[in-house]
């Protein structure tokens, strides 16, 4: 026995409580089973205070001396205490509790569900309850709630546990579900009483994973046993992991998974969202253009139907054809006439091979992903000022974090469950500060939401250090011993005061020092920010401000603390370790570095291309004028997700050569010589590692449809016709391959993977955890220590006008991903939120005479689309919000191609723009002058 343990007798044996451990905990943990209903044992459910646990009663035991039996889910143990758990006293107590809650549920033959999936008719079956002896209630029981098309509501089975509440309220925190009426009249509602279908619920399901009933049943589920495989997500950076139910080769269920990253938690997409693997749409054989089809940037076709533009051919003509293209064009024009676009969709694996595609068999660094489309200026100013491009502590750390701020992101719609650590944090007493133009979901939780005019994050945040500078807030510590260049940053800081600024930024310079004082003054901070910092003309100078904040405030390199670039697709982190970038090789080692390039020459016996590649705008824009002449597209869509996209399609359309290996006709296949029918994230085994650089294992579930093929095996089989001799067998092979040229994930092996599921890097040597916090000692810059940077006021690229006098600004919604080429084919998704749509204020749109919405038309100097507008109270009345996964109505027709000159991202976030009520057409005067707008942005 240690000092810390309690001891006590449990039926008759002496035995040791570990600290916090409750009697039912104990029991479990030595193999004794007690029935729980009210009950959850994972995280966030733990250890319930007052009348949130233990209200069921399901789990009592018998306690010596006392008259009433406990509840061993909430009850701790007392040294000397003698508890019993199988008493005749306690046993009869607990199956009365089961008989007394069996009275109302409805028959186990005509539930809502399978009685597989109910914990109180599998405690029942345990325990030998097989009917009550007791009358049912009086009235009848609701009918089935069948509004939401995720979900399912059968209150005749809710026992009124609370779990779905705690779900709702206290793990997810999005506060939708509630208890109305009193003693038998109790029963679950959502908001004031509204159908589930017309509430506020965002779907994340956690409410029906918890519910130990049939009360609550995803809409399409398996009645019947089933396969289960353990993987990951595909979706967003945060990387939960999750549990697949398969039955026939479809997956027909979802669950969370206790993972690092999520605890169990999924959103609308991890949950119901993964159908998509089953559309009829998939690509199941290899296509070629016809002869009679000739591209078309308008990419005008039916995804459904292929064969107006390309006919079937075999693997062997499909391959064959598509490396011909490409020797043709590097035998004939130079390595430098091809490049390659990857994906942050794939695994590592199959990133690391891509780049070493195109680096050997192309013999061209021109070779990108969509990195460069979100966070490049982000990883840009971090390489420069603290010597690394991950973040620097996972998202979890917020848990101990004093304040917490989120700039330029909405977790609440991109990275929902990462948004539910925040909102856990805020409730355990963090303070939140919120910068964004636009009002989010978590603005209800900040304390600060800072709502600054559009393309001014630079001033804001240096004024913010004016604050901490004049005020002497900064860690003088800090500062001395772990950075270089204050003294230039503090002249540079003094002319940004916020009284200055203040007409520049719209934010009162009272709450700028109020702010300042907060995050300066706490003795942690976590930073988090998003595209809404990072797609900008002068992305990395916003990074670096925020960058510089925080490290003179200190927060880096301690518990609770550290800057984090919320990535967004599921591997974008592991494809840029990978090398997925066209200035470095995995683990970001510069490709104009000649003992570098000495060392993978070495490792891939042959001489590699010394300059440092094109990304991926520049590349669309040298495929316009010819330089570029051959394209290999893997699982990206520039068709959708590049800025200006008549440019970008035209540029496309222009290729000699285009192959494009996918699993639906994209809108880029669209336009391809060559189309080759890949694996879906459940169909491929792999790694993958989330943006905490938590590496993860994904696990194959389903096999591909038809004849499409694996893309590990369809990269090979293309190195292999580009002359080439790879013959890796399997993912093992090419991971095993990675660790020896990447020594951040050297004590990662395969073996480890398998047993653990999970490993962050750095991780130096197998017998070693990873590092989840990085730079406590020493950044990995020469001496040592970061480096503060300066920045100035710089105007976006284009500025409002008399002609386009409004701001657009472009992102996601919760429903859908990135081009919506996955989600927009998940009939769930789907149906949540169909239609294309844009936000604006409702003064914006009463002053085009559409109050309460409806169709308009939005254009810029690029181009125009037609959509509907709803009106939204968080939305500016300067800035029109638009979607860009709507392929109808597509965002990037209108986006600016300019580029950050350091980072080469382009400015997605900024765009002058021009709305109109779309059936008055070209007579309607543009919006702006009666709302007010455009003045400072």
């Amino acid at each position: 026995m240690t000092m810390h343990t309690i001891p006590f007798t449990l039926d008759g044996q002496p035995v040791e409580a570990r600290p916090g451990e409750t009697l039912w905990q104990v029991a479990q943990r030595l193999g004794i089973a007690l029935p729980h209903l009210c009950y959850r044992d994972e995280p966030g459910y733990r250890q319930p205070k007052g009348t949130k646990g233990g209200n069921c009663r399901a789990c009592l035991v018998e306690v010596e001396g006392e008259r009433t039996l406990a509840a061993s889910c909430i009850r701790k143990p007392a040294a000397g205490m003698v508890v019993r758990t199988a008493s005749p006293r306690a046993e009869k107590s607990r199956a009365l509790v089961l008989e007394l809650l069996a009275t109302d549920q409805p028959p186990a033959a005509t539930a809502t569900g399978a009685g597989g999936r109910s914990r109180l008719r599998h405690w029942q079956h345990e325990i030998g309850v097989d009917a009550s002896r007791f009358p049912a209630r009086r009235h009848p029981a609701p009918a089935p709630d069948v509004s939401h098309p995720a979900m399912v509501v059968n209150l005749a089975a809710c026992i009124s546990c609370g779990l779905c509440e705690r779900a709702c309220r206290d793990i997810q925190v999005n506060d939708v579900i509630g208890f109305a009426g009193r003693g038998m009249d109790t029963t679950v509602v959502f908001d004031t009483a509204r159908p589930m279908g017309d509430s506020t619920c965002v779907a994340c399901g956690e409410c029906v994973q918890a519910c130990p009933t049939e009360a609550l049943l995803p809409a399409e589920r398996t009645d019947s046993p089933a396969a289960t495989v353990e993987t990951v997500c595909p979706y967003c950076g945060v990387g939960c992991q999750v549990r697949l139910t398969v039955e026939d080769n479809r997956i027909v269920e979802v669950e969370g998974r206790n993972g690092p990253a999520n605890e169990n938690r999924l959103c609308v997409k991890g949950r119901f969202g993964m159908d998509y693997v089953h559309h009829p749409q998939r690509l199941t054989v290899p296509l070629v253009r016809r002869d009679d089809a000739p591209k078309s940037p308008a990419c005008d076709m039916d995804p459904a139907n292929p064969f107006t533009h390309f006919r079937e051919a075999t693997w062997d003509e499909a391959l064959e054809r598509a490396a011909a293209g490409f020797r043709r064009i590097r035998d004939g024009h130079g390595g430098g006439a091809l490049a390659g676009f990857g994906s942050a969709k794939g695994s590592n694996e199959e990133a690391f091979l891509f780049q070493k595609l195109v680096r050997t068999g192309f013999r061209t660094n021109n070779v990108d992903h969509c990195t460069r489309l979100c966070h490049a200026s982000s990883v840009a100013a971090l390489m420069e000022m603290v010597g690394s491009g991950a973040v620097t502590a996972p998202v979890r750390e917020c848990a101990r974090s004093e304040v917490i701020l989120v700039i330029g992101a909405n977790p609440s719609v991109n990275h929902p469950v990462a948004a539910s650590h925040i909102k856990n944090a805020v409730k355990a007493g963090a303070r939140l500060i919120v910068m964004d133009p636009r009002g989010q979901a978590l603005s209800r939780h900040a304390t600060w939401m800072l709502r600054f005019n559009p393309g001014t994050d630079v001033a804001l945040l240096n004024s913010l250090m004016y604050v901490v500078v004049e005020e002497g807030l900064y860690d003088r510590a800090f500062i001395d011993a772990r950075t270089e260049g204050f003294e230039v940053l503090r002249q540079h800081v003094s002319a940004f005061s916020p009284e200055t600024m203040a007409p520049i930024t719209g934010i009162e310079a009272a709450t700028v020092r109020e702010v300042a004082r907060a995050f300066a003054g706490a003795g942690s901070a976590m930073v988090f920010w998003g595209m809404g910092l990072s797609q900008h003309a002068h992305g990395t100078d916003n990074a670096r401000c925020l960058i510089d904040l925080t490290l003179i405030c200190g927060h880096v390199g301690k518990p609770g603390s550290g800057l984090h670039p919320l990535r967004g697709q599921n591997n974008v982190q592991g494809a840029s370790d990978a090398g997925l970038i066209p200035m470095v090789y995995p683990d970001y080692r510069p490709v104009e570095d000649a003992a570098v390039r000495g060392f993978y020459e070495d490792l891939w016996g042959m001489p590699l291309d010394p300059v440092r590649g094109l990304t991926v705008v520049e590349i669309m824009h040298a495929a316009d004028v010819g330089r570029i002449r051959g394209l290999y597209v893997m699982g990206e869509n520039p068709a959708m997700s590049d800025p200006d996209l008549e440019h970008t399609r035209a540029s496309l359309a222009r290729l000699e050569h285009l192959v494009v290996q996918d699993i639906f006709l994209t809108e880029t296949a669209m336009l391809a010589d060559v189309v080759l029918p890949a694996s879906a994230f459940p169909e491929k085994d792999g790694t993958f590692t989330n943006t905490d650089r938590l590496v993860q294992r994904g696990r194959a579930a389903l096999q591909p449809p038809g004849d499409a093929r694996q893309d590990l095996w369809i990269i090979q089989e293309m190195a292999r016709r580009l002359g080439l001799g790879w013959e890796y067998d399997g993912p093992a092979e090419v991971f095993a391959e990675m660790r020896h040229c990447m020594p951040s994930i050297a004590g990662i092996s395969w073996q480890r993977l398998e047993r653990e599921g999970a490993v962050t890097y750095p991780c130096a040597a197998e017998d070693q955890p990873g590092k989840a916090i990085l730079f406590d000692d020493a950044f990995p810059l020469p001496g040592g220590k970061a480096r503060l940077r300066t920045a100035d006021i710089l105007p976006p690229a284009e500025l409002p006008d008399a002609d386009f006098p409004l701001v657009l600004t472009t992102g996601r919604v919760l429903e859908h991903w990135h081009t919506g080429a996955m989600t927009r084919r998940a009939t769930t998704l789907e149906a949540l939120e169909g239609e294309p749509h844009c936000l604006a204020s409702p003064a914006l749109l009463a002053s085009v005479g559409l109050p309460d919405g409806g169709t308009v038309r939005l254009t810029t100097r690029r181009g125009s689309i037609r959509l509907t507008a709803r009106p939204d109270r968080w939305v500016p009345d300067g800035i029109v919000f638009v979607p860009f996964c709507y392929t109808e109505a597509a965002a990037n027709l209108l986006t600016n191609p300019a580029l950050d000159p350091v980072a080469r991202i382009p400015e997605f976030k900024f765009a002058a723009v021009r709305l109109e009520a779309a059936q008055a057409g070209a007579e309607t005067a543009a919006a702006g002058a009666a709302a007010g707008v455009a003045s400072g942005a």
